[in-house]
């Protein structure tokens, strides 16, 4: 029996997200945690999960409060490691009328781009299920030689390896660069959880069938997954593929954890179902359950501390089914 389900490397940082202006007019920013790894964490301990994070923070106010938030929500913290020198990293977020949003970086560097090899407890990745990575900790050399040790030691240790590339284009020196470190990505999972615009960035193809099935080909991934906002989301799995609609919210806020929320459900449901085996049914079940958990963060504002419940899920299906 191994200690823990999933184990995640990478981001861990403040969303600062306007909330509402000041009586001078100007805006007023909540710092929330956030983070894509662990994001996925929190909601994988939401459904039951046990869960560890590798990272680094800043030795600072704000990388203390993230820290224990991490442990608040129940994620185990012993690789969380903290930079004396360097400050834990920012983003700004400005969200759109219709909740997408854009981000703005305070990284150059930023703690989470610090975390070294010799700083990856490889212990802890021996005793999961699962490891997860996304790209933003290898856009620097430092971090990138961190995840690919940790990669090669849940490689030999025989866990799922599971891969979202979440493309932020601001943070690489050149999109060439971020081609090659995701290509290095796509290389190592066996689940890729990848959006509309990634897929059509990085294959060139317009078509989202095609780039997938080039995905396919090129790197023999056995599941992928496309996420694609208001239009839903697929699975593909060898030559059987799943569609499954959105749940569209009236009053959704921003779209910031969505992704997250619904990769975090898909690794739940492979954990509890195995990646053999699966069939047009199983996908749909599994799109549609991480397609309402995914609406319903999109209602809140941040991600990691706002998690929705099973139960909220579960509701949110069969109002559906009922109506």
């Amino acid at each position: 029996m191994k200690r823990f389900d999933v184990v995640a490397l990478g981001e861990l940082l403040i969303d600062f997200t306007q909330n509402g202006l000041s009586g001078q007019g100007n805006m007023m920013m909540e710092a929330n945690p956030g983070g894509a790894p662990c994001n996925v964490l929190a909601m994988l301990q939401k459904l039951g999960k046990k869960t560890a994070f590798m990272g680094k923070v800043g030795d600072d106010f704000l990388g203390k409060m993230l820290a224990g938030v991490v442990a608040d929500a129940g994620i185990n913290t012993d690789n969380l490691k903290y930079d004396s020198e360097v400050h834990t990293t920012l983003a700004f977020v400005h969200t759109y009328e219709d909740g997408d949003r854009d981000f703005s970086f305070y990284r150059n560097p930023g703690a989470d781009i610090m975390l070294s090899a010799d700083e990856v407890d490889e212990s802890i990745i021996k005793d999961t299920r699962l490891f997860h990575f996304g790209s933003l900790s290898l856009t620097y050399e430092v971090s990138r030689a961190a995840t690919q040790k940790a990669v090669a030691a849940a490689k030999e240790a025989g866990c799922i390896i599971t891969f979202d590339p979440n493309l932020r284009e601001p943070l690489w020196k050149t999109l060439d660069e971020a081609h090659e470190q995701i290509e290095w990505g796509m290389k190592q999972c066996d689940v890729l959880k990848i959006s509309d615009n990634e897929i059509q960035w990085f294959t060139g193809r317009e078509d989202f069938d095609e780039g997938i099935k080039l995905l396919q080909n090129t790197y023999n991934i056995p599941l992928i997954l496309l996420s694609m906002g208001r239009d839903g989301s697929r699975a593909y799995y060898g030559d059987v593929m799943a569609e499954a609609k959105p749940f569209i919210q009236e009053n959704t806020i921003e779209t910031t954890g969505a992704g997250d929320t619904f990769c975090a459900c898909v690794l739940n449901y492979i954990l509890d179902n195995g990646l053999d085996d699966l069939d047009e049914d199983k996908l749909t079940e599994m799109l549609t359950f991480a397609n309402a958990a995914a609406s319903i963060i999109t209602t809140r504002k941040g991600a990691l501390k706002v998690m929705p419940e099973r139960s909220e899920v579960e509701t949110l299906i069969a109002d559906r089914t009922v109506s």
